[in-house]
């Protein structure tokens, strides 16, 4: 008589069944909190220093500039595209600000003047992003390399490549150094930005088109989403994000710098992308977006402060970014 068994089933389990409880709270958490934790422990026992209330405050001012950045790029890569320009972007922003400053003299006129300038520049920079990615159908990451090489060399073409100084003082002491109590004037900045972001992605019509149109954009289309126009928008805000990065930076350094912000570029990718937003576009939460630019804020604070050079500092950012894409592509097909 044949006996009848039941077949023997791995804990792996085969393809297509859930993932085990473990990983499926990996996939929702992720492994980046557990990494900010772990660098913030490590840092405040070789660094004393690190846990002060002035290198707090340090923190908080280095986090606004990064987190306007990762958002810009967020906003990008959630319709399936990418922005390289955004440093350039900061770059002829701080140009052209300074620039309109110093010409009309000091006083609130020349600082409203000098910030609708570079807000201007950097909303110009993400339309013509948007307008050729869109309506042209060209890939956004040779678009936006090109427009950052015309930013750029705007950037050193207007400022002779020397920096721009004699800014008005209201606009370096109120955006550049004052703080509401402990708290940096750039940082409340940056969290204002956020909340707004926030509201635009999750309780309005053009956030729920955002993540439809990197999700599927012929699918986007067949359900009547815009998705030309949505994408051009996301470019637009994403280059106001970055222009108003610069003005803050330009405001810290107290000059228009033609090469301010080249550093920010692979950290703004990196810090959207540890975050959990998806290269393929339609993945992404703000939240984490934000907790990215903290931990890599924290990561370049603490190595300056043991006195780790800048160029492992370019190593260990690019291996974070390594890192992150790999896990991207993992919870996806763990995911599917």
């Amino acid at each position: 008589m044949t006996v009848q068994t039941e077949p023997v089933v791995s804990s792996a389990g085969p393809p297509g069944t859930k993932p085990s409880r473990a990983t499926a709270s990996l996939l929702r958490v992720g492994l980046l909190p557990v990494l900010l934790v772990a660098a913030i422990a490590l840092f405040a026992i070789m660094e004393p220093r690190f846990v002060s209330g002035d290198n707090g405050i340090n923190l908080s001012r280095q986090l606004s500039f990064l987190l306007l950045l990762a958002m810009a790029q967020m906003l990008v890569l959630l319709t399936a595209e990418i922005d390289m320009s955004l440093a350039s972007n900061i770059a002829l922003t701080s140009v052209v600000s300074a620039t309109v400053m110093t010409e009309i003299g000091s006083g609130a006129g020349a600082v409203l003047a000098g910030v609708a300038a570079g807000l201007g520049t950097g909303l110009f920079i993400g339309l013509v992003n948007g307008l050729v990615t869109s309506f042209f159908n060209v890939p956004s990451f040779i678009v936006t390399i090109a427009t950052a090489s015309v930013a750029f060399g705007a950037a050193l073409l207007i400022s002779d490549g020397s920096p721009i100084t004699g800014l008005p003082e209201s606009f370096t002491m109120n955006l550049g150094y004052s703080s509401i109590g402990p708290i940096p004037v750039s940082f409340v900045i940056a969290l204002a930005f956020a909340a707004g972001l926030y509201v635009l992605l999750y309780w309005t019509k053009l956030g729920r088109y955002i993540y439809s149109v990197g999700g599927s954009k012929d699918a986007s289309r067949l359900l009547g989403v815009p998705v030309t126009q949505t994408k051009t928008l996301a470019f637009v805000l994403a280059g106001g994000l970055a222009a108003v990065a610069g003005l803050l930076l330009t405001a810290r350094v107290a000059s228009g710098e033609p090469n301010l912000g080249s550093e920010y570029l692979i950290m703004s990718i990196a810090a959207a992308v540890l975050g959990g937003t998806s290269f393929f576009g339609g993945e992404g939460r703000l939240g984490f977006v934000a907790v990215g630019a903290l931990f890599l804020v924290v990561l370049s604070n603490g190595m300056n402060l043991i006195r780790v050079s800048s160029y492992t500092q370019e190593i260990v950012i690019g291996l974070l970014l390594i890192l992150a894409v790999v896990l991207d592509r993992w919870q996806a097909r763990v995911a599917r």
